[in-house]
């Protein structure tokens, strides 16, 4: 059984895809767990049916061994880099961060959510591209810590 967080992140995702493809319906159950999704198609005028698209998943991968704290996405959405299109990058690899500091930024149902270090550190990695789309729990930072 799904727990609440990965729940609520199925949701989000199912939400996101459901508006892309402009799904007029949609239901899922699991379990006491129940989502139902309904949207209006993009183009009202068409009589054509919108294009069914199907979502394949892939077991998890064995997790890899990171050297510092990893920093992973606590939902899914579009991840950014930066505050603004036209500014660098709020931290790069190498980078000296503080704990609270601002990473990067979770855009998830058109709110911006602030991702924050864990802990004072380093940026050894940074795993996410801006712009892409990143799944609840996937890694996006590995801090070094200061020793």
């Amino acid at each position: 059984m799904m727990q609440e967080k990965e729940l609520k992140a199925f949701a989000f995702a199912c939400m996101e895809k459901a508006v892309q493809t402009g799904v007029s319906r949609l239901s899922i159950q699991n379990g006491d767990f129940s989502l139902t999704i309904e949207t209006q198609p993009r183009s009202q005028g068409s009589a054509e049916p919108l294009p069914v698209q199907t979502v394949q998943t892939e077991p998890a991968s064995p997790a890899e061994d990171f050297d510092g704290t990893v920093v992973k996405a606590p939902l899914v959405g579009t991840f950014y880099a930066a505050s603004a299109p036209e500014e660098p990058p709020l931290v790069q690899p190498g980078d000296r961060v503080k704990k609270g500091e601002q990473l990067c930024i979770i855009e998830a149902m058109k709110v911006m959510n602030s991702i924050e270090s864990p802990c004072d550190g380093t940026v050894s990695r940074v795993m996410a591209v801006n712009g892409d789309l990143v799944e609840y729990n996937q890694p996006l930072f590995v801090i070094k810590e200061n020793a």
